[in-house]
């Protein structure tokens, strides 16, 4: 079965391939060009346990772009996991839609999924790990500065499911990461140890300035996240502020990234955010395109 839960799960040219997918169907809609419809007759169930805008928007009309029904529900419309059970509501929905996407808390519910799914599944955000925003994330670094292999990215911030995803795409295309954040905020350990034992070039550090030298990708994310308690988070993450004087020791080219949404004067700066090194809303169109070739994907072999 095609799902599509983690980047490690993939061969860096499985990878490489949606992502060339995603290019041409992006060139192709700016130009104006027809492409395949894959989904033509098919229907994709999206659940979403944790509200969203780009994730509902991105795939509801990548699906329709790419021929196919979108299904939207909530977790109130499913009673996910609190009536019926987690694998028996995958095994029901296999009956009726041809791809389930979801968007949930805890990973152990998209694993449940896939498990007893007969049809494939995608990750569209877990509290472990974010791989279609990576995909999205990867696309714009491809436009703006070339092949992935040796480029240097800079993640400022904690090790939260987008970081993972980050550190898993790292692996995959041999890019430096360097992740900038307080030492007890650090990404997990396991996968930290599978980075490496994999040749992963990361580093942890709490030097801003190690950090931004001379990278060619700065990014960040809310300190915050829906679901954590604020606690002491905007004190400890305030030495990581991406702002004008931070940006100005990275490489010329550089571009700034951030997932959305974002809050201004907390882990970015208006002047960053909406200056001209930033890349946010290119990398949120992204998002469309890199699902759609994820999509294709996962129904190319069923």
């Amino acid at each position: 079965m095609r799902h599509f839960l983690d980047l490690k799960d993939f061969s860096t040219d499985a990878l490489q391939s949606m992502l060339d997918d995603g290019l041409r169907m992006k060139a192709a809609q700016k130009s104006g060009e027809s492409h395949a419809m894959p989904l033509a007759g098919k229907t994709v169930a999206m659940i979403f346990e944790k509200p969203s805008t780009r994730t509902r928007v991105s795939f509801e009309v990548g699906v329709v772009q790419l021929g196919g029904t979108p299904l939207i529900l909530s977790a109130n419309d499913l009673q996910l996991g609190r009536g019926e059970s987690v694998e028996d509501t995958a095994r029901v929905l296999s009956r009726y839609v041809d791809v389930i996407m979801i968007r949930c808390f805890q990973h152990e519910t998209l694993l449940t999924v896939a498990q007893h799914a007969t049809v494939p599944v995608i990750n569209a955000l877990t509290q472990r790990s974010h791989p279609c925003q990576l995909m999205a994330d990867l696309m714009t670094m491809i436009e703006y500065h070339g092949p992935l292999a040796g480029q240097s990215v800079a993640w400022f911030g904690d090790g939260n499911n987008v970081a993972v995803s980050w550190i898993e795409a790292a692996v995959r295309f041999g890019f430096q990461l360097r992740i900038a954040g307080p030492q007890n905020y650090a990404p997990p350990a396991d996968l930290l140890a599978w980075a490496r034992s994999n040749g992963g070039d990361i580093i942890l550090t709490d030097e801003v300035g190690l950090a931004i030298d001379k990278v060619q990708s700065v990014v960040t994310d809310v300190w915050v996240s829906m679901g954590n308690d604020e606690g002491s988070r905007r004190a400890d993450f305030a030495p990581f502020q991406v702002n004008a004087e931070l940006m100005k020791a990275a490489a010329g080219d550089a571009i700034f990234m951030h997932c959305l949404p974002a809050w201004r004067g907390m882990e970015v700066t208006s002047e960053v955010i909406d200056g001209p090194q930033s890349a946010v809303f290119d990398e949120a169109e992204n998002r469309l395109h890199a699902q759609k070739a994820i999509l294709a994907w996962c129904v190319s072999g069923n």
